[in-house]
């Protein structure tokens, strides 16, 4: 299903709510036992399988951009591959380039900082209702993919063997999140601030959760499955976008106007 109201005041990305949350940590979750699926159990290494999820992130960003009205599944098909291509380009960096945890980590919250700059000194905002045009979407999806990929080296810095295991790395980030809930609900500290930390969080969340789930018992995972685990996560997301449909975010009021003028200027 497809939102294209008349008066063209709403983005292509989802409303940000509750239900917007928890359809992310289970990506999130998906993306780490889909990842660990490729480049674990059918043995196709870190390097293949990263050229192979960045191929197909570009080729849903790509559609993400052209369509003209939000398509809820579209838009969590974009989610998860950016997701997926987060966990093996983390591990890519962590594990096959040299560089550890602490280096990969640093080296993606160096570029994701710089492209958020960037989107900031085009736009002037980093806001997710500034979603309003092919040049800010790109910024959005760089954004986005960049902090999938940070959260997935956090998480394993903080949960791999010599540190404090999956479930208790998944604790400590829920409880991160937790302290982002107490700060939207009973302080003033900007709300796209807020926004961009809780989207970081909930991606080592949901990257514990995964290897918590599919990692050996030795390991201290419970060795479920990965294309079971990756399966069951991908019907309940299906299952929850059909059921329980999304809402476009609502446009600020310069994001319609520029969505405006980028109309104009190409009729």
């Amino acid at each position: 299903m497809a939102y294209r109201p008349a008066d063209g005041t709403v983005s292509k990305v989802p409303e940000v709510t509750l239900f917007f949350w928890i359809l992310k940590i289970a990506a999130t979750t998906l993306g780490e036992t889909g990842g660990d699926t490729v480049t674990m159990t059918l043995n196709w290494g870190y390097l293949a399988g990263t050229a192979l999820f960045l191929a197909v992130l570009l080729v849903l960003v790509l559609l993400q951009i052209r369509a003209r009205a939000f398509h809820p599944l579209l838009y969590w098909a974009t989610i998860v591959a950016s997701t997926t291509f987060g966990t093996t380009m983390a591990d890519l960096a962590d594990r096959s380039l040299g560089i550890g945890y602490a280096g990969g980590s640093t080296l993606l919250l160096v570029l994701l900082l710089a492209a958020l700059a960037l989107w900031y000194w085009s736009e002037e905002t980093v806001s997710v209702n500034s979603v309003a045009t092919p040049r800010v979407e790109a910024f959005y999806w760089t954004t986005i993919t960049l902090s999938q990929t940070l959260g997935t080296a956090l998480g394993d810095w903080l949960a791999d063997p010599g540190g404090l295991g999956y479930a208790a790395g998944a604790l400590v980030f829920a409880a991160g999140l937790g302290v982002v809930a107490v700060l939207y609900f009973l302080t003033s500290t900007p709300r796209v601030l807020l926004f961009w930390l809780a989207f970081i969080l909930t991606r080592p969340l949901g990257a514990t959760v995964g290897d918590l789930l599919d990692k050996p018992l030795l390991a201290g995972g419970w060795a479920v499955s990965r294309p079971l685990a990756t399966a069951v996560i991908a019907v309940f997301i299906v299952v929850c976008l059909l059921f329980f449909p999304q809402q476009p975010a609502r446009l600020s009021g310069s994001a319609t106007d520029a969505r405006e003028r980028l109309r104009r200027s190409a009729g």
